[in-house]
Protein backbone atom coordinates (compact mmCIF):
# COMPACT_ATOMS: atom_id res chain seq x y z
CA UNK A 1 0.00 0.00 0.00
CA UNK A 2 1.32 3.12 -1.01
CA UNK A 3 1.16 6.11 1.37
CA UNK A 4 -1.08 8.24 -0.56
CA UNK A 5 -3.49 5.26 0.32
CA UNK A 6 -1.99 5.12 3.97
CA UNK A 7 -2.47 8.65 5.10
CA UNK A 8 -5.97 8.39 3.75
CA UNK A 9 -6.55 5.01 5.59
CA UNK A 10 -5.10 7.21 8.50
CA UNK A 11 -7.66 10.16 8.30
CA UNK A 12 -10.69 7.90 8.55
CA UNK A 13 -9.55 6.16 11.07
CA UNK A 14 -9.01 9.36 13.01
CA UNK A 15 -12.33 10.88 12.09
CA UNK A 16 -15.07 10.33 14.41
CA UNK A 17 -17.47 11.47 11.68
CA UNK A 18 -17.96 10.24 7.85
CA UNK A 19 -15.59 12.14 5.41
CA UNK A 20 -16.40 13.13 2.03
CA UNK A 21 -13.60 12.70 -0.60
CA UNK A 22 -13.13 16.12 -0.43
CA UNK A 23 -12.47 16.39 2.94
CA UNK A 24 -10.40 13.31 2.73
CA UNK A 25 -8.63 15.47 0.19
CA UNK A 26 -8.29 18.00 2.67
CA UNK A 27 -6.48 16.40 5.47
CA UNK A 28 -4.40 14.32 2.87
CA UNK A 29 -3.29 16.95 -0.15
CA UNK A 30 -3.13 15.70 -3.47
CA UNK A 31 -3.65 12.52 -4.69
CA UNK A 32 -5.89 10.52 -6.40
CA UNK A 33 -8.63 9.70 -3.36
CA UNK A 34 -11.18 8.03 -5.78
CA UNK A 35 -8.54 5.37 -6.18
CA UNK A 36 -7.19 5.22 -2.53
CA UNK A 37 -10.99 4.60 -0.95
CA UNK A 38 -11.36 1.85 -4.00
CA UNK A 39 -8.60 0.13 -2.88
CA UNK A 40 -9.15 0.61 0.73
CA UNK A 41 -12.76 -0.89 0.32
CA UNK A 42 -11.21 -3.42 -1.45
CA UNK A 43 -8.78 -4.56 1.15
CA UNK A 44 -11.27 -4.19 3.82
CA UNK A 45 -14.07 -6.11 2.35
CA UNK A 46 -14.29 -9.00 4.70
CA UNK A 47 -12.59 -7.92 7.87
CA UNK A 48 -14.05 -7.73 10.83
CA UNK A 49 -14.62 -3.71 9.65
CA UNK A 50 -15.15 -2.45 6.39
CA UNK A 51 -14.75 0.89 4.68
CA UNK A 52 -18.20 1.82 3.41
CA UNK A 53 -19.62 4.72 1.83
CA UNK A 54 -23.08 6.49 2.48
CA UNK A 55 -24.24 9.45 0.83
CA UNK A 56 -21.16 10.39 -0.93
CA UNK A 57 -19.62 9.98 2.86
CA UNK A 58 -16.75 7.47 4.20
CA UNK A 59 -16.24 5.54 7.07
CA UNK A 60 -15.62 2.46 9.16
CA UNK A 61 -17.90 -0.25 10.46
CA UNK A 62 -18.45 -3.39 11.88
CA UNK A 63 -19.06 -6.21 9.63
CA UNK A 64 -22.33 -6.35 9.90
CA UNK A 65 -22.15 -10.44 9.96
CA UNK A 66 -20.98 -9.34 13.37
CA UNK A 67 -22.30 -6.36 14.40
CA UNK A 68 -23.96 -8.63 16.93
CA UNK A 69 -20.75 -9.00 19.27
CA UNK A 70 -21.57 -5.52 19.93
CA UNK A 71 -25.04 -4.67 20.61
CA UNK A 72 -24.56 -5.35 24.49
CA UNK A 73 -22.23 -2.52 24.26
CA UNK A 74 -24.09 0.16 22.51
CA UNK A 75 -26.60 2.85 24.13
CA UNK A 76 -30.10 1.62 22.09
CA UNK A 77 -31.19 4.67 21.17
CA UNK A 78 -34.96 6.47 21.87
CA UNK A 79 -37.54 4.76 19.98
CA UNK A 80 -39.37 7.38 18.14
CA UNK A 81 -43.00 8.29 18.49
CA UNK A 82 -45.31 7.80 15.41
CA UNK A 83 -45.52 11.11 15.00
CA UNK A 84 -41.93 11.43 14.35
CA UNK A 85 -41.49 8.18 12.54
CA UNK A 86 -44.28 9.72 10.18
CA UNK A 87 -42.89 12.86 9.61
CA UNK A 88 -39.22 11.60 9.30
CA UNK A 89 -40.84 9.80 6.45
CA UNK A 90 -42.73 12.38 5.08
CA UNK A 91 -39.53 14.76 4.55
CA UNK A 92 -37.02 12.00 3.41
CA UNK A 93 -39.87 11.10 0.54
CA UNK A 94 -40.91 14.70 -0.18
CA UNK A 95 -37.45 16.74 0.57
CA UNK A 96 -37.74 19.82 0.62
CA UNK A 97 -40.81 20.35 2.49
CA UNK A 98 -42.29 22.85 4.42
CA UNK A 99 -44.24 22.10 7.65
CA UNK A 100 -47.80 22.76 6.14
CA UNK A 101 -46.59 20.39 3.58
CA UNK A 102 -46.02 18.17 6.34
CA UNK A 103 -49.14 18.53 8.07
CA UNK A 104 -50.94 18.59 5.26
CA UNK A 105 -49.86 14.85 4.17
CA UNK A 106 -50.20 13.61 7.56
CA UNK A 107 -53.54 14.86 7.87
CA UNK A 108 -52.68 16.23 11.29
CA UNK A 109 -50.50 19.05 12.96
CA UNK A 110 -47.37 18.26 14.35
CA UNK A 111 -45.88 19.86 17.12
CA UNK A 112 -42.64 21.99 17.12
CA UNK A 113 -41.33 19.06 19.22
CA UNK A 114 -41.76 16.35 16.97
CA UNK A 115 -39.24 18.12 13.97
CA UNK A 116 -36.69 19.43 16.99
CA UNK A 117 -36.47 15.70 17.82
CA UNK A 118 -35.64 14.36 14.22
CA UNK A 119 -32.84 17.52 14.26
CA UNK A 120 -31.28 16.52 17.58
CA UNK A 121 -30.42 13.12 16.19
CA UNK A 122 -28.96 15.14 13.32
CA UNK A 123 -31.60 13.41 10.48
CA UNK A 124 -33.24 16.28 9.73
CA UNK A 125 -31.90 19.80 9.31
CA UNK A 126 -33.73 23.45 7.76
CA UNK A 127 -33.51 23.84 3.95
CA UNK A 128 -33.82 27.41 3.07
CA UNK A 129 -37.16 28.94 2.71
CA UNK A 130 -39.85 28.70 0.08
CA UNK A 131 -40.15 31.42 -2.58
CA UNK A 132 -43.88 31.99 -1.63
CA UNK A 133 -45.47 34.18 0.98
CA UNK A 134 -45.12 33.75 4.22
CA UNK A 135 -41.21 32.05 3.36
CA UNK A 136 -41.68 28.86 4.90
CA UNK A 137 -38.75 26.92 6.61
CA UNK A 138 -38.28 24.13 4.46
CA UNK A 139 -36.57 20.80 6.00
CA UNK A 140 -34.27 18.02 4.22
CA UNK A 141 -33.12 14.51 5.27
CA UNK A 142 -29.08 14.97 6.29
CA UNK A 143 -26.07 12.84 5.35
CA UNK A 144 -26.47 11.33 8.96
CA UNK A 145 -30.01 10.48 8.21
CA UNK A 146 -28.52 7.97 5.05
CA UNK A 147 -25.39 6.87 7.51
CA UNK A 148 -27.96 5.92 10.06
CA UNK A 149 -30.53 3.59 7.83
CA UNK A 150 -28.01 2.36 5.63
CA UNK A 151 -28.58 3.86 2.86
CA UNK A 152 -26.24 5.28 -0.09
CA UNK A 153 -28.81 7.46 -1.76
CA UNK A 154 -32.20 8.78 -0.77
CA UNK A 155 -33.32 6.53 -4.24
CA UNK A 156 -32.73 3.70 -1.95
CA UNK A 157 -35.49 4.38 0.11
CA UNK A 158 -38.11 1.26 -0.20
CA UNK A 159 -40.92 1.86 -3.02
CA UNK A 160 -44.40 1.54 -2.53
CA UNK A 161 -44.25 -2.00 -4.00
CA UNK A 162 -41.55 -3.03 -1.44
CA UNK A 163 -43.46 -1.34 1.49
CA UNK A 164 -46.26 -3.81 0.28
CA UNK A 165 -44.39 -6.84 -0.11
CA UNK A 166 -43.21 -6.55 3.75
CA UNK A 167 -46.67 -6.32 4.82
CA UNK A 168 -46.20 -2.55 6.33
CA UNK A 169 -48.75 -0.69 4.59
CA UNK A 170 -52.03 -0.44 6.60
CA UNK A 171 -55.22 -2.29 4.57
CA UNK A 172 -57.27 0.97 5.49
CA UNK A 173 -53.49 3.18 3.80
CA UNK A 174 -53.79 0.63 0.95
CA UNK A 175 -57.46 1.19 0.34
CA UNK A 176 -56.82 5.06 0.44
CA UNK A 177 -53.67 5.09 -1.89
CA UNK A 178 -56.36 2.77 -4.58
CA UNK A 179 -58.34 5.67 -4.53
CA UNK A 180 -55.99 7.98 -4.84
CA UNK A 181 -54.59 6.10 -8.20
CA UNK A 182 -58.25 5.40 -9.52
CA UNK A 183 -58.68 9.21 -9.00
CA UNK A 184 -55.42 10.41 -10.88
CA UNK A 185 -56.66 8.17 -13.77
CA UNK A 186 -59.87 10.17 -13.76
CA UNK A 187 -58.18 13.74 -14.12
CA UNK A 188 -56.19 12.52 -17.08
Amino acid sequence: MDDFTRSVEAALFASDTPLGAEEIAAYVGEGDVAMALAALAERYAGHGVELVERGGRWHFQTSPDLAHILRRTREEPRRLSRAATETLAIIAYHEPVSRAEIEAIRGVQISKGTLDVLMEAGWVRTAGRRETPGRPLLYATTPDFLTHFGLSSRRDLPGIDDLRAAGLLDPLDEAIYQLQLENEVEED
